[in-house]
């Protein structure tokens, strides 16, 4: 019994010395820092004289936050985690290193919060490894010309404010007129590419992010999309770096030659929240009230968006940022901030969402800064007067309001930008093909929807695909391939389009 007791005993020595023969001897220094304040998603900690700003503050009852300004005697710590447990006089240590989020392909099909903690009930992710939030932006070396096109589905973008791979295109408008349905749209159509898309909720209610990752997953590419989400019910800090986080998730993909596209909803509510918590901090207040690094806050954000080169990949990240005005001011702080970052604008118009055009772009200030370098061929050569012909159409309706009676040119040209403008009027959810929009376009310029009612364009429409499938199957083919049609292909596409509309005509009773 003794004999086996002590071997017992020198195997438990023999196991306690492998533990301990790592360990550091002697005395060992740590910075704790304790709470002096808390409120509103700020702390303010005293005793912490190496913390590094961005650093990850670590509080003793296991929430977090990270350094956000730094004074003489203290530190101002934006939380990241709800604040019911941290109290004045708790205990705050610095972590050595900043703010990460999980990346990989393991986020696809998952709705996440900024930190890659799951919200869909799915378990945690499996993430490849933990990216830091803030990233520099690619360098002018490592970036190349924006010349593919991204296909929203909506032929008034498509058409007029084409959008290339790499871009920043801002979305802008008032209040609940069709910005978040315009970007969801556009992540719809990316169901037949082979882009992945990341939307980021900032700010939004709960209720209304619920139905947009409901129409994304349900009509879009679930497996190729990933949602990240701090709702208004989230604390400010982590709103606050949600975009970022949701670009560095869509940076792992790029930087390995794929093609992203990220939508933000919202950046006017991210900088009311970079406002707060500016305010909270005690930092000088600038025009609006906000403090005056918001613009370098948001392009070092949308910087971040590019086409990389062929020697770093050849991948692409485009921007959707969503913004929002009052009262159609353009010209208030954070639109036009947003405006000169960004590489064009889809304005959208309060009096045409109630007029029932929808979507509801102002074709007269939207604009696209890339436009039709990265439009395809096809629709660039049949859209090639379209926005002439509508912003003259607009100019002549608004004239003959007054009264008079117009010539036959002119009354040509109004019935014909009736039919430019039921075109561009589509039902959300429902993106068109590049064949269809090519159809649509083609018809209308040569005249083949003249004898049809504005009103019936949805039934035309609505019937367009089936016909072209069957009747023009090798030039759709090759129409959504190549995104150019020529010869033999190019005949028969015209063709068909001709005898349906000859068809639809005569089934409504109405004349060739």
């Amino acid at each position: 019994m003794t004999s086996h007791a002590d071997a017992q005993a020198q195997e438990w020595f023999a196991q306690a010395r492998e533990k301990l023969g790592g360990a550091r001897l002697g005395p060992q220094a740590e910075e704790i820092g304790r709470v002096e304040e808390i409120g509103d998603g700020v702390a303010r900690i005293s005793g912490l004289p190496r913390l590094r700003l961005d650093e990850v503050v670590q509080f003793d009852k296991g929430a977090f936050g990270f350094a956000h300004s730094l004074d003489d005697d203290a530190v101002n710590c934006v939380l990241i985690d709800p604040a019911e447990n941290i109290e004045a006089g708790d205990a705050a240590r610095g972590s050595g290193d900043v703010v990460r989020t999980p990346v990989g392909p393991g986020l696809l099909g998952r709705v996440v919060d900024p930190l890659g903690r799951a919200l869909d009930g799915k378990g945690p992710v499996v993430a490849e490894r933990h990216d830091p939030i803030e990233k520099p932006a690619p360098a002018i070396v490592e970036r190349d010309f924006v010349t593919e096109p991204v296909q929203t589905g909506l032929l008034v973008i498509d058409a007029l404010f084409a959008l290339g791979r790499g871009q920043r295109e801002l979305i802008i408008g008032d209040r609940a007129i069709g910005k978040s349905t315009l970007a969801i749209d556009a992540i719809i159509n990316q169901k037949t590419s082979d882009m992945i898309c990341v939307y980021i909720a900032v700010g939004q209610k709960s209720s209304n992010v619920r139905r947009t990752i409901d129409a994304i997953f349900s009509w879009g590419a679930a497996e190729r999309c990933i949602a990240v989400v701090a709702s208004s019910a989230s604390p400010a800090g982590l709103q606050w770096i949600a975009p970022f986080a949701g670009f560095t998730m869509a940076e792992y993909f790029r930087d390995r030659g794929q093609h992203v596209l990220v939508v933000i909803d919202d950046l006017s509510k991210h900088a009311a929240c970079h406002r707060e918590i500016a305010l909270l901090t005690r930092q000088s207040p600038g025009r609006e009230a906000y403090p005056g690094d918001i613009f370098y806050v948001h392009a070092r954000l949308l910087e971040r968006a590019a086409k990389l080169s062929a020697a770093k990949g050849g991948g692409s990240l485009t921007a959707l940022p969503i913004a929002e005005t009052d009262a159609g001011n353009l010209s208030a702080y954070i639109p036009t901030n947003l405006i000169s970052i960004t590489d064009g604008q889809i304005v959208l118009d309060t009096r045409l969402f109630h007029e029932g055009q929808k979507p509801a772009v102002d074709v007269g200030v939207s604009v696209s800064r890339v436009g039709g370098k990265t439009q395809s061929k096809a629709l660039r050569d049949a859209a090639a007067s379209l926005r002439l012909d509508y912003a003259q159409f607009l100019e002549l309706e608004m004239f003959t309001r007054f009264g008079g009676m117009p010539d036959s040119r002119v009354r040509g040209q109004l019935a014909r930008g009736a039919r430019i403008r039921s075109i561009l009027n589509q039902p959300q959810h429902a993106p068109l093909r590049l064949a269809d929009e090519v159809a649509l376009v083609t018809a209308v310029q040569d005249g083949l929807l003249d004898s049809l009612p504005p009103d019936a364009i949805a039934d035309f429409r609505q019937g367009l695909g089936d016909m072209l499938d069957r009747d023009a199957a090798e030039a759709v083919a090759t129409l959504q391939q190549n995104g150019a049609i020529a010869g033999p292909s190019a005949q028969a596409f015209a063709a068909a389009l001709g005898r349906y509309a000859q068809n639809f005509l005569a089934s409504r009773g109405g004349t060739a």
